[in-house]
């Protein structure tokens, strides 16, 4: 689907400032105008009245107000809690689309949302990168999940049901579309805005681009980091993430050490166990010698099954194994339930336009 006249939601929050200049008009007026789409959720800029008529006519000749849109959301009907894990299908304005998950807790609401339709990435275990790249999202999609999301809690759940937590672990690699990702954080913990949510509530997670780490060392955005760590012997981990080709764990450690240093902040290092593949105490062994001595965290997850995708989760004694060694390491570790696996809503399994029609894994 083409659009004939550009989205004003698909401009940072610079670009919109310049897009102002352009049309003559003080750049003050963006965030005016800014607030108006993503705080007031306008869908024309005739509701704009803080604005002049000749502006809101300059602006409605130029641009358009495209919003995304909820296709289809799932419950996962094995969870007996009031409110369950809830996949969304939400596709754009040019008809692309991506998932979005809602996972509640005892005192919160956590929102994994994407950052890219598809991923470049092309890990072996997970369902997104089985279905590509299509594109970065810009700063006001990344939004609108949120936006839609939050009003999809309060028509089922009541006005007092919001979102208290967002975590960018949906589809793509948030680090491959950072711009746009800080972006639209400024405005989702903007204190003035309807979202105002602290940015401590905010976690990025990536599969560890070592040039944008640094540079989020250097920015100080206050945002949690979680690294998808995966294996601790480079062999291994490329086998299973061809990025570490580019990014060897050696460098990722002193990256992440000068990250933790700049900014005082831990980080998490996901950790999922693939039956015969990352479980073994030769694994364990090296994640504990990765871990010592960072200020960190270790989550470990369990691997969710994907059709076309041969691998399986760890649910035997190695498991334990693997637990109790790490603890006994001295390394704080927590384990997360997985939710969402039997709406393929969990770590690894979104996917969009292919969905069930994953391709084989290769030979």
């Amino acid at each position: 689907m083409l659009l004939s006249t550009p989205n004003i939601k698909d401009l940072a929050a610079a670009e919109l400032r310049l897009a102002l200049t352009a049309l003559g008009e003080p750049a003050y007026r963006a965030s005016q105008i800014h607030q108006w789409l993503f705080s007031h959720h306008t869908r024309s800029f005739d509701d704009m009245t803080i604005l002049s008529l000749a502006l809101r006519k300059k602006l409605s000749a130029n641009y358009a107000i495209d919003n995304a849109s909820i296709q289809e959301c799932i419950k996962e009907a094995l969870d007996t809690t009031e409110m369950p894990t809830t996949k969304f299908l939400i596709r754009m304005p040019d008809g692309q689309a991506v998932e979005s998950v809602i996972i509640p807790g005892r005192s919160r609401i956590t929102a994994c949302i994407s950052s890219q339709i598809g991923c470049p990435l092309g890990c072996s275990f997970c369902a997104t990168g089985r279905m590509g790249f299509i594109r970065n999202l810009s700063p006001g999609e990344i939004i609108d999940q949120i936006t839609l999301l939050n009003a999809w809690l309060r028509n089922d759940y009541g006005n007092s049901r919001s979102i208290t937590n967002i975590v960018f672990m949906g589809m793509g690699e948030p680090l491959l579309n950072t711009a746009n990702v800080l972006d639209a954080i400024e405005t989702l913990r903007n204190q003035s805005y309807s979202f105002s949510l602290p940015r401590r509530k905010i976690s990025i997670s990536t599969l560890g681009i070592i040039p944008e780490i640094d540079l989020l060392a250097s920015l100080k955005p206050g945002t949690k980091l979680a690294v998808s760590l995966h294996a601790a012997i480079q062999e291994k981990r490329e086998s299973i993430m061809p990025v570490a080709r580019n990014y060897p764990l050696h460098d990722l450690r002193r990256t992440l050490a000068s990250y933790i240093r700049l900014t005082g902040q831990p980080v998490t290092l996901v950790y999922m166990l693939i039956d015969g593949v990352n479980d073994a105490p030769e694994d364990a062994k090296a994640l504990e010698k990765f871990a010592k001595g960072l200020f960190c965290k270790i989550n470990l997850i369990d691997y969710n099954a994907i059709v076309n995708i041969k691998f399986k989760p760890v649910f035997t004694e190695k498991r334990e194994f693997f637990i109790r060694f790490l603890v006994d390491s001295g390394l704080r570790v927590t384990v997360r339930k997985s939710h969402g696996a039997s709406i393929n809503a969990a770590c690894g399994q979104l996917a969009t336009e292919r969905k069930g029609q994953i391709p084989e894994e290769p030979h």
